[in-house]
């Protein structure tokens, strides 16, 4: 069962709840308009399923509700910034700003991320290139959940990559994935509804093939995307391997089986090698390569193309990278929020243990 409830009603409540963790309103702010946005695009697994995994965290002394955020290293096109242990959903947005700032002022900018936590989607942060005339490019490493192609053991994240492109009368190129065959999230959806997996998505302990949406449980593993060699998981492998090197290898977050776990009750791992979870940014503005205008025209004429390429029998069209989320968000800001029993029970649970009230 689900039931629907208003963007509105969703953003006050998070707003709410960041504040009683500690958030100055302007981040409570910034953290609930980032989470949010991944229910209005139809992510569901990283929108307000997630508020109570980061009080939980906060409660840990994971989070820190009142970060100083800081430029620790930089030059005219790079920075490396310390999250100070802040809400990614906070981070983040400071983050992308700078490479926003850098390109600006010289072309490009890219800002390498320690010392943080979960950021929500990945797409979010990237498309806050778009209104500048600017490509915006957002990745970050999580907790080891995947084993590389070949082993048994959990070594790399979800590890999303995100870039956002704009066009001229068209909407933007939005293309946002995990780099495994499927995030940890849809899992999470799953398991709420009691379903199996597509073959592909996870592995036992012993890495044998598995449909159990509670594999993890057991000591399994996600599979980079791929799923396995003969339907190329090497490149899905090589894909996190890089999002992980450039989010913290980089920056002097951790990487790799070190990365902080997002539940709270998970030990952290032994002789970390960083600080927190590590992100990476980058935009570039379109100006530095050739025109605006001229850009988005060919961008147009690009998406326009694909759009109407020949599709195989029984499906309409060809899909553009952010289509789905796009439309799904205009339906959803005018339909609401559908949620299942599950996440609002996990919310009106939250709101009790604040003395709040929810919906």
């Amino acid at each position: 069962m689900e039931n629907m409830y208003t963007y509105q009603q969703l953003y006050a409540f998070c707003v709410a709840i960041f504040a009683k963790m500690g958030c100055s309103d302007a981040d409570a702010a910034i953290a609930a308009k980032a989470l949010i946005a991944a229910d209005l695009r139809g992510i569901d697994s990283h929108g307000v399923a997630r508020l109570s995994g980061y009080v939980r965290l906060w409660q840990a002394k994971r989070v820190n509700a009142m970060p100083q955020l800081k430029i620790v290293h930089e030059t005219p096109s790079t920075a490396v910034v310390d999250g100070d242990a802040g809400l990614g959903l906070v981070v983040a947005p400071y983050a992308m700003q700078v490479a926003i700032d850098k390109a600006r002022n010289v072309g490009t900018g890219w800002v390498s991320v320690k010392n943080s936590n979960h950021f929500g989607i990945a797409g979010y942060h990237a498309m806050m290139a778009l209104p500048n005339d600017m490509i915006g490019i957002a990745m970050t490493n999580a907790s080891a959940l995947v084993a590389p192609t070949f082993s048994v053991e959990r070594m790399l994240g979800t590890n999303p990559i995100a870039v956002a492109i704009p066009a001229g009368e068209e909407p933007a190129f939005v293309a946002d994935f995990a780099t495994t065959t499927a995030a940890n999230g849809k899992l999470e959806i799953l398991q709420r509804k009691n379903a199996s997996t597509p073959t592909g998505w996870v592995q036992t302990k012993d890495g044998h093939e598995s449909t159990d949406a509670n594999e993890l449980k057991s000591g399994g593993s996600l599979l980079p995307l791929g799923g396995d060699r003969e339907h190329s998981s090497h490149k899905g492998y090589a894909l996190g391997a890089i999002v992980d090197i450039f989010s913290a290898v980089l920056s002097g977050a951790n990487y790799g089986p070190w990365v902080p776990p997002f539940p709270a009750y998970v030990p952290m791992p032994e002789n970390m090698p960083g600080e927190g979870i590590g992100h990476f940014f980058g935009a570039m503005r379109i100006d530095a390569f050739r025109t605006p205008d001229e850009f988005k025209q060919h961008m147009d004429n690009w998406i326009q193309r694909f759009r109407s390429a020949k599709t195989v029998e029984g499906e309409e069209k060809v899909i553009i990278p952010g289509d789905p989320e796009r439309e799904m968000e205009i339906i959803r800001m005018k339909d609401g929020i559908p949620l299942v029993n599950a996440v609002a029970d996990d919310l009106k649970a939250l709101a009790g243990k604040f003395s709040l009230q929810f919906a």
